[in-house]
């Protein structure tokens, strides 16, 4: 069975940090890390600094090392991150 993918964008108030598709993803959430797959629930949560991880195509994982809060938005098949700070 082939993995679905779904539309992952990632924000600081200066940029837009990644923008494609995921077949995965995982985050530092404030009650506890969380993970995403495609057709997940929809929800908004808030962020703490931490190492977001993002799975795709490729055979790398993508990481984005947060370094201040953020929130994180999930509906339709799309996550959106909005973050403080990245470093």
């Amino acid at each position: 069975m082939a993995e679905k993918a779904f539309k992952v964008s990632v924000y600081t108030q200066d940029a837009a940090i990644f923008e494609g598709e995921a077949f995965s993803l995982q985050a530092p959430g404030t009650l506890g890390s969380f993970g995403i797959l495609a057709n997940h629930a929809p929800f908004i949560t808030t962020l703490v600094p931490g190492k977001i991880t993002i799975r795709g195509k490729s055979a790398k994982p993508t990481i984005i090392n947060s370094t201040a809060a953020g929130f994180a938005e999930v509906r339709n098949n799309e996550v959106t991150l909005l973050l403080d700070n990245v470093g």
